[in-house]
């Protein structure tokens, strides 16, 4: 704003110092000049988006809106975005907030958009796993470090046969080919290996894609994400389904995990390798606290989803709207306001989010359930109130002040 306004000073001056011509012969007419292309006319800009009362929200009656409020707030704080500076100003202005005036509040500054048709809504959680520092019993899985030989090229053109690889691969003769799958991995001998974990643990936690690792001594760590092999995530569920191994409504995370356990060896290694994606990590101390997303920001259990940042910027605010569970067992609606914090390998969409639900066991268990049909509205600032009119002169005149 500023070089705009020394610009626009620079040209008052400059008009101000002009001299005024003196009067000249005047010139001898020629040729009109031959037509140009026609210049374009300005367009007027583009109305802002109104967006709905926040109060035509489904379920938004039922919501905690002092939560709410206080995500908001949160978010403002950790991930402002400079399209809602001035309703973020407003929300931490106002400080903790309940009921009805957190709820008025949140109606007056926001408006909600919808977004797209129906999608998905899943849910994950920041594990906690036992863990041991050297090979014993079913603690059989290396957590392993990022490899040596993984490359990801500086300048790398994406490719679009293969969305979302960075260009994780590793050199061979002078050229780039792609990293080993899950299966070729899990098949080489691990050097120097984080910590050991049961296998059907370190595959939950590949997903998560970072979690606590709890030792015999009370040691409590952290696995932190660190690169992939750079292959698309795929799914065990609908394959497990298709093969009888679990019935039409019971491929919960929980249901999973458990049959993997069962049958922990090389069934269970058959089914976990059908997912070629594979995770590296790293570690580092465990505070307690809750796990950090992809904006690099602490989430918050309940309020934080991952989205796909392609369709998404981190620190959006959403209302969004899950019904229609298909896994048993599931809380039948999830509603409330949320905020973009996160990504991960399978959130691929406009209508997309996956639901970040705490840490522990519990929350992997509601976690594992949620399957939701989704609807989601992004929040945008509400318009200004416009101004009140004046008051007329006869108005004026037919209520006289009072003595």
């Amino acid at each position: 704003m500023r070089g705009w306004l020394l610009a626009g000073a620079a040209t008052l001056l400059l008009a101000a110092c002009a001299t005024t011509p003196k009067p000249g012969p005047v010139p001898t007419p020629g040729p009109a000049p031959a037509p140009g292309p026609e210049r374009p006319q300005p367009q007027p800009p583009r109305p802002p988006l109104a967006g709905l009362p926040l109060d035509q929200l489904p379920g938004w009656n039922q919501e905690d809106h002092g939560a709410a409020l206080a995500t908001i707030a949160t978010s403002c704080r950790l991930k402002p975005q400079a399209q809602l500076y001035a309703a973020c100003r407003a929300v931490v202005d106002a400080g903790p907030l309940t009921g009805p005036a957190a709820k008025a509040l949140l109606e007056t500054l926001f408006r909600a958009v919808p977004v797209g048709e129906t999608g998905l809504l899943t849910a994950y959680f920041s594990p906690e796993y036992e863990a041991r520092f050297s090979r014993t019993g079913p603690f059989t899985a290396p957590v392993r470090p990022r490899p040596d030989d993984l490359v990801i090229p500086p300048g790398f053109t994406p490719d679009p046969s293969r969305p979302g690889w960075k260009g994780e691969g590793r050199m061979v003769g002078g050229k780039l080919v792609p990293y080993p799958d899950r299966a070729a991995i899990e098949a080489r001998e691990e050097t120097r290996p984080l910590a050991w974990m049961r296998p059907e643990d370190l595959f939950f936690l590949q997903i998560q894609g970072s979690g606590s690792l709890v030792l015999p001594d009370g040691r409590r760590k952290r696995a932190v994400f660190a690169a992939t092999n750079g292959l698309p995530f795929r799914g065990i569920a609908i394959p497990m389904r298709d093969r009888g191994l679990l019935p039409e409504n019971g491929t919960s995370g929980e249901a999973i995990r458990q049959w993997l356990a069962d049958h922990r060896g090389d069934q269970a290694q058959a089914i976990m390798d059908l997912n070629p994606r594979y995770v590296f990590f790293r570690m580092e101390d465990d505070n307690g606290e809750e796990a950090t997303g992809a904006a690099n920001v602490p989430l918050m259990a309940g309020r934080a989803i991952a989205v796909d940042p392609a369709w998404h910027d981190y620190g959006a605010l959403f209302w969004i709207d899950g019904q229609a569970p298909s896994l048993s067992g599931a809380f039948p609606r999830y509603s409330g306001v949320v905020s973009a914090l996160d990504t991960g390998g399978a959130i691929r969409g406009q209508v997309r989010a996956d639901l970040y639900m705490g840490r522990g066991a519990e929350a992997g268990v509601r976690a594992g359930r949620v399957k939701h049909q989704l609807r989601m509205w992004r929040l945008i600032p509400a318009p200004p109130a416009s101004p009140a009119p004046p008051a007329s002169p006869a108005a004026s005149e037919a209520t006289p002040p009072q003595p």
